[in-house]
């Protein structure tokens, strides 16, 4: 065949087709399958393996990724969806000795191409698996092409293995002619380059996921409170924008992720509290209203108990000196002493913080903060400082306001994280879905105060994810888990506030998102709704 034949320019074009058609395939299986579909077409061959390199418990071996034969009707592995049922080939033997008699690790090994006419007679490689598959099916592996992928530093990654070339007009099975070698290794370095490139591409996502799940894990590791927040935060995330993908009407009827999207979606919400890691450990950690380093209601039960004493004490002494007064005084004293102990169980109790500190507790607070005790020099303190009045007067949960500033700061430092890194394309809105979970819809929220309109979709979703996994969290200890009523309850107060988007949460309540979630999550005993109709 010369090299201005009909045949060599047609094949020479295909080759063109095949290595552009190769290098814009992203999809790792589909890839696959192109480079068996071209080199089965080029030879005209009736079968092949594609075989990875791979390395495992410390050994290399090239394992089957897809396995294909015509005549058997056969596709195994690829995307096909059907595992290929062969043990990984060692490239080296038990003893550390290469593996040169299996044809495929012989060609890994030696990195040369292998044309055998008839696998039956050829003796100095073992082809016992091959012989015994035929014997299975019925099937005469007769001619063989092996060829190995090399990467652009020579290394092999992968081999192409070929079977059984067809005679085009008579269909008989006939050795492969050797002026084709050159036109599959041409193939098998287009195959090579493409493979490669994904395969760095691959390592290269592996890693920034290894290292976002690291930033999430640290996160989750500065206390034990908010502990796994950052990896489930993801996954109910996934489940309303799936839930959104699906809807068949209304307004997210034509939202839709691809490939690329979902990726981006998921780096968003691993790192979607990435800006924690600035935040003071106490401040995470703040199980209670009084706690800094540790909880200062210690403390204040301290002074209780060393006013107690000293009541007591001044009670003794006016006994001592007015014995008549006794049964009267003792009477005082326990009153008095019982009134102490009201007061500092009433502390303990507004230490823990809650939904809603009312006025009237708040006042109580205030009244008992005007009792003072004597210190170890005899100095009058008051019972509670100033700074401990604030702190029990929060209205809701453990934070003070300047403490709650504190915290709503991770966000600025999240989008200052974010903004900062060179995301490519295809990740260049991480900042702000990631960004926007604590945005009002009313543009009441921070950091940004956006408003709905100004908000993407999956930031919107991020927002209700964010909130509801705090509220149904087990690890939180200033408030028992709430079971699914009562955090609907609140999720619709406010979608009526206007503080969460009422489309998503039409969605996540009617396509009963919250359900999914919570049989994966969280507690039997939380998961108490009878009927949706009340959340509506």
């Amino acid at each position: 065949m010369t090299a201005s034949s009909p045949m060599n320019r047609d094949l020479f074009w295909r080759l063109i087709e095949i290595s552009t058609a190769l290098s814009s395939e992203r999809n790792t299986a589909r890839l696959f399958e192109k480079i068996l579909d071209a080199a089965q077409d080029i030879t005209h061959a009736d079968g092949g393996t594609l075989y990875l390199l791979k390395e495992k418990n410390g050994r290399l071996a090239l394992e089957f990724e897809i396995m294909r034969n015509n005549s058997l009707s056969l596709t195994l592995g690829g995307t096909s969806g059907r595992p290929i049922p062969f043990a990984p080939l060692p490239l080296l033997r038990d003893d550390g000795t290469p593996n040169h008699n299996n044809i495929a690790t012989h060609t890994a090994l030696t990195k040369r191409m292998e044309n055998i006419e008839d696998a039956y007679c050829a003796e100095h490689l073992d082809f016992s698996g091959t012989k015994a598959f035929d014997a299975r099916t019925g099937y005469r592996s007769k001619s063989f092409l092996t060829v190995p992928l090399c990467n652009h530093e020579g290394e092999v990654i992968g081999v192409l293995q070929l079977v059984n070339a067809k005679n085009p007009q008579t269909r008989e099975s006939i050795a492969f002619p050797q002026d084709i070698e050159p036109i599959v290794a041409a193939l098998a370095s287009s195959a090579a380059i493409a493979l490669d490139n994904q395969i760095l591409l691959q390592d290269t996502r592996d890693l920034l996921d290894a290292f976002i799940k690291v930033i999430a894990q640290a996160i989750d590791a500065k206390s034990s409170h908010t502990s796994a927040h950052c990896q489930r935060v993801p996954a109910l995330t996934e489940l309303i924008a799936e839930a959104a993908c699906q809807a068949a009407e209304g307004p997210l009827q034509s939202f839709n992720l691809n490939e690329n999207d979902w990726y981006e979606l998921r780096v968003a919400s691993w790192l979607h509290d990435c800006g924690k890691l600035a935040t003071p450990d106490y401040l995470l950690d703040k199980s209670t209203k009084l706690h800094l380093l540790i909880d200062g209601v210690e403390t204040v039960k301290t002074r209780f108990t060393a006013l107690m004493a000293q009541v007591e004490a001044g009670y003794l002494r006016q006994m001592r000196d007015n014995p008549a007064q006794i049964p009267v005084l003792e009477e005082l004293m326990r009153e008095e002493i019982a009134n102490l102990a009201d007061d500092c169980q009433f502390i303990e109790k507004a230490n823990k913080g809650g939904e809603f500190m009312s006025d009237e507790h708040k006042a109580r607070v205030r009244q008992i903060a005007e009792r003072c005790w004597k210190d170890h020099l005899g100095v009058e303190q008051p019972i509670l400082t100033e700074q401990e009045v604030s702190f029990l007067c929060i209205d809701r949960g453990t934070l003070s306001f300047d403490e709650r500033q504190k915290i709503n700061d991770h966000m600025k430092v999240t989008i200052q994280m974010l903004e900062s890194l060179p995301f490519p394309k295809n990740l260049q809105r991480v900042p702000e879905y990631a960004g926007g979970h604590h945005e009002k819809m009313d543009g009441t929220g921070f950091p940004k105060g956006l408003k709905r309109d100004q908000m993407s979709w999956p930031a919107r979703m991020m927002a209700i994810a964010d909130i509801f996994e705090a509220l149904t969290a087990s690890e939180r200890p200033y408030k028992p888990p709430m079971k699914i009523t009562q955090a609907l309850g609140i999720l619709q107060r406010m979608r009526d506030q206007n503080h969460i988007d009422p489309d998503l949460y039409q969605l996540f309540l009617t396509a009963r998102v919250w359900e999914q979630y919570a049989k994966r999550f969280l507690k039997p005993e939380q998961l108490d709704v009878d009927s949706i109709d009340a959340y509506r």
